[in-house]
């Protein structure tokens, strides 16, 4: 008998996680990397609050053109077949790794580089969510279904801890090494998406006959579901204000002082909590109380960006960064099973469009706020800030969405009823 998970027994659910666990760690790392060399160009002109506004403008850059094209790619997710939207958004992002690659060889970076590829990420990214989010329920059955969106969103939430920390130690070697290795895992992913050979086309049944009344079947479905409006919103509004990640060039640079040798541990950390956590789940899945459980995940996210705004001691600062890590795996893990399960699949596009847009704003327009705010007040001052509204955030929605306490599992419902 086989010790792997039934859904990775599936060849075609192996290459596609595969490929999302790839594909994030480039997405990830180039994000790092990215917002290192854009504090470091500005820093050589300017202080550290003005460097910081620069660092914001990332974040902006990169969520305009995703909230633009939100509606259009839940639609298109919904519509064709889901392996080649993810195949087409995840070519252009090796188009934009490999860009950056080939201007940091030729030495000639400038902040007008960095700010439009970031935006054409965000382009990659508006339409790589929502496809390769709704992919895993087409490929496996139902009766696995779960376990199968468990492990997707796991690799997912992996690659978002892994890869910044990889980008952080290839970006010591040199910035075109980085960009490189991004480009390397975005090839990769891309041959394994390839692979991939069940069709994954969505259900039609319930489709009107014209896109915007799609779109807007997508968007009543959301408003009207409070477990999955109150999951989407509460990942939004908590990273949204703790975003204490998007500062770490600052912390390694100036508060810290460890250079991006340091940049490379202070996100290492976050993916060695987020790793160990996903393996306990690997081992023993949660079954009980999963919405109180994320709620607390949560609370405990918020209490360790706190403890690391005040941190001046390096190894203080990696403890609080893992369980910070560990936290929002933990939060990551039930968010993304009740959405997916709780939705329908010819709606699991537009609904993963909403979600992958409500991510984007909570680390995108994070990345802005805590950038704009650390301009405003000094990134110490914006961290605690931030951490004291995640968890100020978790009382307002426990209160506001009582169905999130009251998620018990997993269980799908029926789709009959």
């Amino acid at each position: 008998m086989s010790l792997l998970p039934a859904p990775l027994r599936i060849p075609d659910f192996r290459a596609f996680v595969t490929a999302r666990l790839a594909s994030t760690m480039a997405q990830m790392a180039m994000v790092i990397v990215i917002g290192w060399q854009v504090y470091d160009i500005a820093r050589e002109t300017m202080g550290v609050n003005a460097a910081a506004l620069r660092l914001g403008f990332i974040g902006v850059v990169q969520f305009v053109p995703l909230f633009a094209l939100t509606l259009v790619s839940g639609h298109v997710a919904d519509k064709f077949d889901r392996r080649w939207v993810g195949r087409a958004a995840i070519a252009l992002e090796l188009f934009c790794a490999g860009a950056l690659g080939a201007v940091a060889l030729a030495d000639e970076m400038t902040l007008t580089h960095l700010y439009v590829i970031a935006a054409l990420l965000g382009v990659a990214r508006a339409f790589a969510g929502p496809a390769l989010g709704a992919l895993a329920p087409n490929i496996v059955p139902r009766d696995i279904l779960p376990n199968a969106i468990a492990l997707s969103s796991v690799a997912w939430q992996t690659g978002t801890i892994v890869g910044p920390a990889l980008g952080g130690y290839l970006y010591v070697v040199s910035p075109a090494t980085a960009y490189l290795g991004s480009a390397f895992l975005f090839g990769a992913s891309l041959l394994l998406l390839f692979l991939v050979k069940t069709p994954a086309l969505p259900d039609a049944g319930e489709e009107a006959p014209d896109p915007w009344g799609r779109i807007k079947r997508g968007l009543t479905y959301v408003r009207q579901n409070k477990l999955v409006l109150g999951a989407i919103t509460l990942d939004l509004f908590a990273v949204l204000l703790a975003g204490a990640t998007a500062l770490l060039p600052i912390f390694a640079r100036d508060i810290l002082q460890t250079g991006p040798e340091g940049l490379g541990h202070l996100r290492a950390a976050p993916a060695i909590g987020a790793t160990l956590t996903a393996a306990f789940f690997a081992i023993r899945p949660l079954k009980t109380n999963v919405g109180t459980k994320m709620l607390w995940a949560v609370v405990v996210f918020g209490g360790a960006t706190i403890v690391f705004g005040l941190s001046r001691n390096m190894w203080l600062s990696l403890i609080m960064l893992a369980i910070l890590g560990a936290a929002d795996m933990f939060s990551v893990y039930v968010r993304q099973s009740l959405i997916q399960l709780y939705t329908p699949d010819a709606m699991r596009g537009r609904v993963g469009a909403v979600s992958t847009l409500a991510i984007s704003a909570s680390n995108e327009l994070g990345e802005a706020e805590s950038g704009f705010l650390a301009a405003l007040i000094g990134p110490v001052a914006a961290v605690v800030v931030g951490g004291v509204g995640a968890i100020l955030t978790v009382g307002i929605w426990a209160r506001r969405f009582p169905e999130l306490r009251l998620a018990r599992n997993f269980d799908p419902p029926d789709p009959d009823k």
